[in-house]
């Protein structure tokens, strides 16, 4: 379910945003560093490769006898090793030097298909030659030009490959609503309808329009449908909250202060921004201009993303849910038999919940519960022991005896790793929560849904005794803020300790 439906879910009802923080500092880099390093080596992997197996061939020889004749110095007429590591080093540096020259290194989605794979034939064989004419220089001709070749050719129809499966993953990710970055544009004139076009009607952007920012004084002689203009200038992060915004667009003029006050409050909350070029003179020296679409915007602000460490989140998501379901798989089949067996109803509880920038899913578990407990929660919530937007009761009275035993060691939640591998869901992370719940959220707790939910937390495994809402959300701002796979592994093997122990209920 898209975005747009999450406020009318739960009434669009937030109280009042608490006072911003002070800035914090954010880089101008597209990319982070950590991404593009990762870029980078995957790039000279896939160079070694390409490498290693175009001297396997053409010398048909096997992996073994080419390592043992690679180190010896006989592979190639006795060629000296680290002569052959120096064409190798160098064929690298030029690819990824020339790479980062031509962009390919920043976003995928800011450049089209075909263009970006131009861009990596272009830098492909601009290597390629560089290579080759180095091996004319140092008279190496004892080094089969074949061999250079096939290196060169594999390593363009690598890197070519690799970008395509990547970038079809991605538009697949797009297509299903996961991973577009919500945008804000502040201004109605033709501009801003200019934009708002290329961002829904450019599929490889990745964005989702959500909404104008009317400002005084901007053209507008181009008139907003009704419903497009959700606020001025002086609610502009407050809606951004409410609307899980990625980046803001200026398309309109104003004073120099403006746009640096926006963008100090930008920084403190982690949203890029991005300007028209030549309106601000003087505040844009010296900053690079990227193109959404065919729309120039040049970057003032944009957060670090830690994109390789999503990835490798990504992957041991994948892995681990996979390998449950598979090794589990006849004790789920037992509790899915006993459950049929113990009461009446179906065997799985299956609740819209709310993920990540408020994407509604489906969320599976094994049904602990009588058929008609959501009937009977009414009568049951002067028994709830936690505060605020929690419900908590440790004997409540709706669950089955199965159910009982089910959440005392969280088998009910072992089919969420569905859920998980259907990408709605990651391991860790912070529980998804309901409507209903979100609907007396603060502003400020919105920061919970900035992130995919997971089935395990840092408060499922530190603070799950504590009654306090305060500190349930607390402890989620601190394992977004504080995240790494390391982070991750540590609450994994916490949670095996909890499920073990019997404390899940």
């Amino acid at each position: 379910m898209a975005t747009s439906e999450f406020w009318q879910r739960v009434s669009a009802s937030v109280s009042s945003s608490p006072e911003w923080a002070e800035s914090v500092g954010g880089g101008t880099s597209r990319s982070s560093r950590e991404a593009v390093k990762g870029w980078m080596i995957l790039d000279a992997v896939t160079i070694l490769g390409a490498s290693v197996l175009a001297t396997l061939y053409e010398l048909r020889t096997g992996p073994v006898n080419g390592a043992r004749g690679f180190w010896r110095g006989t592979l190639i007429h006795g060629r000296p090793m680290w002569i052959m590591l120096a064409l190798l080093c160098g064929f690298t540096v030029a690819l990824i030097c020339t790479s980062r020259r031509l962009h390919l290194y920043s976003p995928r989605r800011l450049t089209s298909f075909l263009h970006e794979q131009r861009l990596s034939l272009q830098a492909c064989f601009t290597s390629g030659l560089l290579l080759t004419g180095t091996l004319y220089l140092v008279k190496a001709e004892d080094i089969p030009r074949s061999i250079v070749l096939i290196t060169i050719g594999l390593v363009a129809f690598s890197l070519s490959l690799r970008r395509l499966i990547y970038r079809m993953m991605l538009y697949r990710q797009f297509d299903l609503g996961r991973g577009t970055r919500n945008a804000l544009i502040v201004g109605t004139g033709p501009e801003a309808h200019a934009l708002r076009h290329h961002l829904e009607s450019i599929r490889h952007l990745g964005y989702t329009f959500k909404g104008f920012i009317d400002f005084p004084g901007s053209n507008s002689r181009f008139v907003a449908t009704a419903g497009d203009v959700v606020g001025t200038l002086e609610t502009l992060f407050q809606h951004a909250r409410k609307q899980f915004v990625d980046e803001i667009f200026f398309t309109t003029p104003c004073e120099r202060g403006i746009i640096q006050d926006v963008l100090v409050q930008a920084r403190a909350h982690g949203i890029d921004l991005r300007v028209v070029p030549e309106m601000y003179d003087g505040l844009t020296w010296n900053s690079p201009i990227e193109y959404i679409g065919q729309f120039p915007t040049i970057p003032l602000h944009c957060g670090h993303v830690p994109e390789i460490g999503l990835l490798l989140k990504r992957a041991l998501d994948v892995v681990l849910s996979s390998l449950v379901l598979m090794v589990l798989s006849p004790v789920l089949l037992l509790i899915a038999i006993a459950i049929k067996l113990d009461s009446r109803g179906s065997v799985f509880y299956v609740s819209e919940r709310l993920g990540k920038k408020g994407r509604v899913f489906r969320c599976f578990k094994f049904r602990t519960m009588v058929l008609d407990a959501e009937k009977r929660r009414a009568d049951v919530m002067h028994m709830n022991e936690r505060d605020g937007v929690l419900f908590k009761i440790t004997n409540d009275p709706r669950v089955t005896r199965l159910g009982g035993i089910l959440r005392k060691y969280s088998l009910d939640e072992f089919p969420q790793f569905f859920n998980v591998l259907r990408g709605d869901m990651s391991v860790v992370g912070p529980r998804p929560p309901l409507a209903s719940e979100v609907r007396e959220y603060k502003l400020s707790h919105l920061r919970r849904l900035d992130v995919t939910p997971g089935i395990t937390g840092l408060w499922q495994v530190q603070g799950r005794q504590d009654p306090s809402f305060d500190s349930y959300v607390s402890l989620d701002v601190r394992y977004i803020e504080s995240w790494s796979i390391l982070l991750d592994l540590k609450i994994i093997l916490r949670t095996i300790g909890v499920v073990f122990s019997g404390t899940g209920s």
